[in-house]
């Protein structure tokens, strides 16, 4: 039965804070200096140092501005890192504004992909309202880039730079998410006349027509065929003329994409370790690289992490950067506030309870460069951001072990790393979750 508050309780309620000494001095410094700045410690800064037993040299980090592609910056900063050591070329960045094009461009078939798929369904069923809520944003996972890249290639920075909009994405997403929810309405009704599907195929046709026109008109035409100039770090001159994005990825790059796998941590009840995962309409190419997700034990996620580090290549990452981070000082530690003890309350939850009730997810990608191994145990690692150079070190952060453990979610490895278990495991059919999973997150 529900119980309204009683002004004795009130009453009780403030006696309790009048008989507490230190309650004058702690509102005082809270109303004057807000929560972060009366809590903080500054003997943890102490223990984050930036100093790393294994340290990769990356150079320079990126600045995504305003926009949300974290987790774009982050990927493409892992393989620019590989192309700047083959061919000297430190400052060197490839282009997000044209895998944000393709992102955005096929974002939008997607949603309508699964506009159609639930026309069914009521607006207010929850997976109507959830593709609702965000047609598209500039969030995304690793394998939503890879899926990019497999289909449009990449190109180096200079030959399709930054825009206004690609900088600074409010505008942009406003405008498309406006008609993209127009466009889920005339979808949905043509389902309910009985339209023959080759007709609704054909006005989804014309709807990203003018969604092409659109990102054209934000970002830039995107580029098919170009010639590279460049001057390397010995200041050597180069030219590569008649290149396609994927003729440059396979020269410049290289990889392999299929070997790099999605490892997440996710302690839930409903998710055991060992097991692989993928997300109910997560993604963004039809037909290409699915969401998918090896969950596996803090120990094993952390020796990963290690193996290729220690093998001269850096890690993409997905964490809650906005727990208890200090981000101008670039220093993630579960110690940097104290806020339990400045307001003398217990606000202790555990990893699988933060993600059960909606206190975390994952919010950020970031990329690992280095470790701090103190008798074969790390107490440390070097994070590259990619938030300008302004804050942190020189844009580099520190993260505590410790804040790894309740705060990081995903790193991407090769799979040459992994043991013969978890081969297998990465290789089993995945359970689908439901599209609101906190492991179904955007970084």
């Amino acid at each position: 039965m529900s119980k309204a508050i009683s002004m004795n309780q009130i009453a009780n309620f403030q006696a309790d804070l009048d008989q507490r000494p230190e309650a004058k001095v702690i509102e005082r410094s809270v109303t004057k200096n807000g929560i972060l700045a009366s809590s903080q410690d500054i003997q943890a800064m102490s223990q984050t140092t930036p100093v790393f037993s294994i340290d990769l040299d990356t150079g320079d980090v990126a600045n995504q501005k305003q926009s949300g592609r974290c987790w774009m910056f982050a990927a493409l900063n892992t393989m620019r890192h590989s192309l700047a050591e083959k061919f000297n070329l430190k400052h060197f960045e490839l282009s997000q504004n044209y895998t944000f094009f393709w992102d955005k461009f096929e974002k939008a078939n997607y949603f309508y992909e699964n506009v159609l798929a639930t026309a069914d369904q009521p607006t207010s069923s929850r997976k109507v309202a959830w593709l609702m809520t965000t047609p598209q944003q500039d969030g995304g996972q690793w394998d939503m880039l890879v899926a990019i890249i497999q289909k449009y290639g990449i190109v180096p920075k200079s030959v399709m730079p930054e825009t206004y909009n690609s900088s600074k994405s409010a505008e942009i997403n406003s405008t498309l998410n406006l008609k993209l929810r127009k466009d889920a309405v005339e979808l949905r009704e043509l389902v309910a006349a009985g339209t023959s599907d080759a007709d609704i195929q054909a006005r989804k046709e014309k709807m990203l027509n003018e969604v092409y026109r659109m990102l054209a008109y934000a970002f830039g035409e995107p580029v098919s065929h170009f010639d590279w100039e460049y001057r390397d770090d010995k200041k050597q001159y180069h030219i590569d003329q008649d290149l396609t994005p994927q003729s440059f990825f396979e020269k410049y790059v290289g990889w392999n994409l299929d070997d790099y796998v999605s490892i997440i941590n996710a302690p839930t009840d409903d998710k055991p370790y060992n097991h692989t995962y993928t997300i109910e309409m997560l993604g963004n190419v039809l037909g290409g690289r699915e969401v998918k997700h090896l969950n596996v034990s803090m120990a094993d996620f952390k020796q990963l992490a290690i193996k290729q580090l220690q093998a001269g290549q850096s890690v993409w990452f997905g964490c809650d950067v906005g727990q208890s981070s200090d981000r101008q000082k670039g220093v993630m530690a579960t110690d940097v506030y104290n806020k339990d003890e400045l307001f003398d309350v217990d606000l202790a939850m555990s990893k699988a309870e933060r993600l059960d009730y909606g206190e975390s997810l994952m919010t950020h990608a970031m990329v690992i460069t280095g470790v701090d191994l103190v008798d074969g145990q790390p107490t440390k690692w070097k994070v590259e951001n990619s938030w300008g150079d302004k804050v942190g070190t020189k844009g580099f952060f520190v993260m505590s072990d410790a804040w790894m453990d309740e705060y990081c979610y995903q790193v991407v490895v090769n799979k040459e790393f992994l043991s013969d278990d978890l081969k297998a495991a990465q290789a089993e059919e995945p359970t689908v979750l439901a599209p609101w999973d906190p492991m179904g997150a955007l970084a």
